[in-house]
């Protein structure tokens, strides 16, 4: 028996990159699956054609993880196609780059909302489910830069540290109802967003790091796994950082 057969997982972000490899791996080992993509419909499409290929169902919607209305909408609509979920990943993302005195509140707000408010409220919208049951996963995705720092990116790395005091807070209070809330810091990761670095920046990286090479988001999507299924049973409030040796914690 796969290791997530007959589990229901919401995944945000995932048609492309690190979501769209979780949401796959997921699949693979047995899951029905329910995601969110921000204007990409080519990408969607396509992920939800390889899960309803390997025999799973899926359910997927355009939704803005920044946006409260859509927000909840996309839990609302995931839950009524497939059944509440048995895991949560909050993957949705998005940076903005700059000298820290160029940013406007705008961007601070947006960033803010994207990651932290999103992942708040999906997972608020399936925490009762997972209650009643006595069992639940919540992963959040949140970065080895929250631990590092990297001038640039201020208000990103803010968000991402805010996600692990909320996973540790929130696994606190949801442990003694049979729930695990963790987080995974991935470090450089080969995605649509690091190509944007251009190829001397990859180079650059993979010479640096002592694994020798870049992320791939089966790397990630391997840890939140583990998070998800049988494995993960003994984590409760755990930062996992597949990084390639870059950060050591």
């Amino acid at each position: 028996m796969s290791q997530l057969t007959g589990k229901i997982a919401f995944v945000t972000g995932a048609s492309r990159g690190i979501g769209r490899a979780c949401a796959l791996m997921f699949a693979r080992e047995g899951a029905d699956i329910a995601f969110n993509h921000l204007a990409d419909a080519a990408g969607a499409g396509e992920v939800a054609g390889a899960i309803a290929a390997l025999g799973r169902r899926v359910f997927h919607q355009e939704a803005d993880m920044g946006s409260v209305v859509a927000i909840r909408g996309f839990a609302a609509a995931a839950t009524e196609a497939l059944g509440a979920p048995d895991i949560l990943l909050n993957n949705a993302g998005m940076n903005i780059r700059g000298a820290f005195e160029t940013y406007a509140e705008a961007d601070w707000d947006r960033m803010m909302d994207v990651h932290m408010k999103g992942m708040f409220l999906m997972a608020q919208a399936v925490y009762p489910a997972m209650v009643a049951r006595g069992s639940g996963r919540i992963i959040n995705i949140a970065s080895q830069l929250a631990f590092m720092g990297q001038a640039g990116i201020v208000p990103y790395i803010a968000a991402k540290a805010g996600i692990l005091g909320f996973t540790r807070a929130l696994a606190l209070e949801a442990a003694p109802h049979g729930l695990r809330v963790n987080a995974i810091a991935p470090g450089a990761v080969t995605t649509d967003l690091t190509a944007r670095r251009g190829p001397e920046w990859n180079a650059m990286m993979a010479q640096k790091l002592p694994a020798g090479r870049m992320g791939v988001p089966d790397d990630i999507a391997y840890t939140a796994l583990l998070l998800a299924g049988p494995g993960g049973d003994f984590y409760v409030g755990a930062c996992l950082s597949p990084n390639g040796g870059d950060v050591m914690h």
